[in-house]
Order: structure tokens, then sequence, then C-alpha cells
């Protein structure tokens, strides 16, 4: 499989993820996670095959993380419906799978097959997988944060707190990867490079809001608790692809061209 063959699995994709929310809203809880599920195996197949026919891992463009990112968002939303049976959770999930998934079809990238000797390292693959599930946690975190700053819910407030330990969890496994695979290849853990600085400024938003959750979930000063939450995601977004646009940049150690 190649770049080309991309739009077609992603139809096929985005018409069973839409076809499992509206499923989910006519209650139909059994059809709206198998049909979601099918989706997201049909994205899964083009990955594997795209990975085959790269010869490489598809994680090196921003192109390809965005693959890993619309896949694990999906997969996140089932499990968050799934758990909580609110439709517009998996509607959420399926929104942003959409996005970036258009993106992707709208935006193609080059792909080349190689890989500079930087990434390649036995820590490339699973420092960008777990940094891309981290950032789909988060980002399902963010959107209930969002509705729960006009929409009071136990349930909701009990899912973005499980989604922040783990998306926080795997942030910091993939902080952990990161900084051993820069001994290796660049001879320190950390140089406060600007995307290791950002990382370092999302982990410790995310960090914030769970110790601040206690002491101001059930006051009225709760709208501090989801601002950061948001903050914590804009961050988190510098971090993926925000920080291209810096003119520190071009001096960066995470510049891969």
């Amino acid at each position: 499989m190649n770049w080309q063959t991309f739009p077609y699995f992603a139809i096929a994709a985005v018409l069973c993820w839409l076809a499992g929310t509206l499923s989910a809203f006519r209650k139909r809880q059994r059809g709206a996670l198998m049909l979601s599920g099918l989706g997201s195996a049909i994205f899964l197949v083009f990955i594997i095959g795209f990975w085959i026919g790269l010869d490489r891992p598809p994680l090196r463009t921003m192109g390809e993380t965005r693959l890993w990112y619309s896949f694990f968002l999906s997969v996140v939303g089932m499990a968050l419906y799934g758990k909580c049976r609110y439709p517009w959770m998996l509607g959420f999930s399926t929104l942003m799978s959409l996005v970036f998934t258009l993106i992707n079809i709208l935006k193609p990238e080059i792909h080349s097959q190689t890989l500079m000797p930087a990434l390649q390292s036995l820590w490339f693959v699973p420092h960008v997988s777990v940094y891309m599930f981290s950032y789909s946690l988060l980002g399902c975190a963010t959107l209930l944060s969002v509705v729960a700053l006009v929409r009071r819910s136990t349930d909701m407030d009990m899912a973005i707190e499980r989604l922040l330990y783990a998306g926080l969890a795997f942030l910091s496994v993939g902080m952990l990867t990161g900084a051993l695979w820069a001994k290796d290849a660049w001879g320190a853990y950390w140089s406060w490079d600007p995307k290791e600085s950002w990382a370092a400024a999302t982990w410790g938003l995310y960090l914030t809001a769970i110790h601040l959750a206690p002491s101001v979930m059930n006051t009225s000063r709760r709208w501090v608790y989801h601002t950061i939450i948001l903050l914590g995601f804009v961050a988190l977004q510098m971090c993926w692809y925000g920080v291209n646009y810096l003119p520190s940049a071009a001096t960066s150690v995470h510049t891969y061209s």
C-alpha cells in the first residue's frame, strides 16, 4: 500500500465511523461499537500495509503521525462510549478523527522510504507511538472539559480524570523513552530543545490540573481546572507541530529533514 491508496481506506473507515455515531444516537450501542470498530480496523489495515510498503515505521512525517492520531482517537472514543454510554463522546472522537483524516487527504506529503541515522533506533517506534496515544487520550479529555465548562456531570468529571491520569502516564513514558533515545543519539538525556521545552510545559500543565482537581472540583473555581486542561492542549499542539514554525526550529535536533 502507498499514500495514493489512502483515500480509499480513509473513506471506508470514515463512513463506518459516521454510521457508528448515527447508531449511537439511535441508542443502538452494539451496532455503534461494531461499526466504529470496523472503521478502526480498516484504518489499522492501511497503517500496517503502509508500514510494509514503506519498509519502515510510518511515524516520521506529520502526515504519518496524523494517521496514528486518527486511529487512536477512534479507539479512545469507542472505549469512552462503551463505558459512559454518551453518544456525543463517540461523535466528538469521530469528528476529530475525520478532521485529521481529511487533512491527510487534502495535504498529501512526500513519504521517503529512508530514515536518517538518528531515527534508526529501537526507541523510534515506542517513543512516537506512545506519544500519539497519549495525545489522543488528552485530546478527548480536552473535548470533555469544553463540555464540562457549561454542563456539569459526575460521570463526565470521572471520565476526564481517568483520561488525564492515563494520558499523563503515557506522556511520561513517551518523555522517558525520548530521553533514552536522545542519550543514544546525541549523548545527553535532555538538551532543552524547543520541542523538549514544550513537552515539559505540556507535562507540567496536565500535572497541575491533576493536583488541582481535589481542591476545586466541588467549588465555584472548577472552571480553573478545565481551563488548565485547555491550556495543556494548546501546549500539546505546540509540542506536536507548532514548534516547526518557530525560528528556533532551524537548529532543533528534532527537525528530521
